[in-house]
């Protein structure tokens, strides 16, 4: 049995743990700053960390294409735009411990060799934009960021930058044209950001929890974090369970935990009912059925079986929802979020909504699940960004493992579920009879 291996969540139950005083002194960022920023690299390579914020590419790999001596500034730049459908991480680690991000982020950008760096926050979580400025203008305040930190002579200016909520700006590059003042629009690659990225100059891009990582891999070293997990996905992760389960949280973990294992954790489905279907990392990957209970959740496991671990996302839906439904709502958020810049997407996203809304009415053919399909073919691996591709997944995944829902709603001429069920959290007869009242 996997056990939680709390590091990032293991002060959240403080009622100081947002502060300084339930945080601690900086000790990693001290040492950090006392060693060569090649040695810091290294480590974090050494270690395994790969990308927390969905495509796992390696961390410390990342850092190192950036180029040294080449007489231009460094940015680092931290992605919290966190905005798709299921992921909720980022937003309560800000929240809870912000300070684990911003020690992290002078770890980085001393690696780096970055003296300003700029943390995104998607614009409409404002409290948590207010939790990280607080905890920034703590830091200030104690000489943790500003000049001459620790009395080391490195100078690091922090910026807390609120965006104007839109999805694409996920996208690293979107993201940097917004930052720029710009329209959030992904920008061709390459060149890729670690050449040409804030203002054309060499910058890494990196998610909340990949930054707030880094203080525990040089507190503890590289071995520690490289002994848990699986070999090729290494450390711990915050797990995001949500939906249909009984105690849905923030479950931090060790990669290659099985879902049947945080189910456990958290009590199960919600009681009398049974799993159905589930994403392993949101929205945007291949849905999961009750025959991956047992698949580890890790990188490349999850690949093998069709989906990916993305932001370990695990919305969880028991036997009470439509399949055809949920699917709509999901392409209906990426019709309305695409940034409209590729045809592919801003024309594929719309016309997926229009025919899944037919579908899910039951005024559809079975020609029209061949539709689907075909439109999702000309999405993905055609739009300018992966945002595009991730709208397909839970059109061919649920079309794979569901066709025969879709059918139903063909026969019946309709939807043959009700959607108060899937809402209903208590149990017993009103449960069973709650769409009636």
């Amino acid at each position: 049995m996997t056990t939680l291996t709390p590091v990032l969540t293991k002060n959240w139950d403080l009622p100081n743990s947002f502060t300084l005083e339930g945080y601690g002194d900086y000790s990693a960022a001290r040492s950090a700053l006392a060693m060569d920023p090649d040695a810091i690299i290294q480590a974090v390579k050494d270690s395994g960390l790969r990308g927390r914020g969905g495509a796992g590419f390696p961390t410390g790999m990342k850092w190192g294409f950036i180029p040294q001596g080449d007489g231009k500034p460094h940015y680092l730049v931290v992605n919290a735009d966190e905005s798709e459908p299921g992921t909720c991480k980022d937003i309560p680690l800000m929240m809870a411990n912000p300070h684990s991000l911003i020690e992290g982020v002078i770890i980085t950008a001393f690696a780096i060799r970055a003296n300003y760096a700029f943390i995104y926050i998607r614009g409409e979580v404002v409290h948590v934009i207010r939790r990280v400025q607080a905890a920034v203008r703590e830091a200030y305040e104690k000489g943790y960021i500003g000049r001459g930190i620790f009395g080391s002579g490195y100078d690091l200016e922090i910026v807390v930058h609120s965006g104007a909520g839109a999805y694409i700006c996920g996208e690293e590059t979107a993201l940097l044209d917004s930052l720029e003042g710009f329209r959030g629009q992904p920008r061709l690659k390459p060149p890729f950001p670690a050449v040409a990225g804030l203002y054309a100059a060499p910058t890494v891009v990196n998610n909340v929890e990949s930054i707030a990582s880094v203080p525990s891999i040089v507190a503890n070293g590289a071995e520690w974090f490289a002994g848990m997990g699986t070999e090729k996905s290494k450390g711990f992760g915050i797990f995001s369970l949500s939906g249909h389960v009984t105690r849905p949280g923030q479950y931090e973990a060790p990669l290659g935990i099985t879902l049947r294992e945080l189910l456990d954790m958290a009590g199960g489905i919600r009681e009398g009912h049974r799993l159905k279907f589930w994403t392993p990392g949101g929205s945007s990957t291949p849905i999961f059925t009750d025959e991956h209970l047992d698949v580890p959740l890790d990188f490349e496991s999850v690949g093998a079986k069709g989906s990916m671990l993305g932001t370990r996302a695990l919305q969880i839906f028991d036997e009470t929802t439509c399949v055809v439904r949920a699917t709509l709502r999901w392409t209906e958020f990426y019709a309305h979020e695409s940034c409209g810049k590729c045809t592919p997407c801003r024309e594929g996203t719309f016309w997926l909504k229009q025919v899944l809304k037919r579908l899910e009415k039951g005024q559809g053919t079975e020609d029209d699940l061949t539709t689907i399909t075909d439109i999702a073919d000309n999405i993905l691996g055609r739009s300018f960004c992966a945002l595009g591709d991730g709208a397909t997944s839970p059109i061919y995944s649920s079309v794979q493992h569901f066709r025969d829902e879709y059918l139903k709603h063909f026969e019946i001429g309709g939807c043959p579920f009700d959607p108060a069920l899937a809402t209903y959290f208590a149990g017993g007869e009103s449960a069973r009879n709650a769409g009636t009242k």
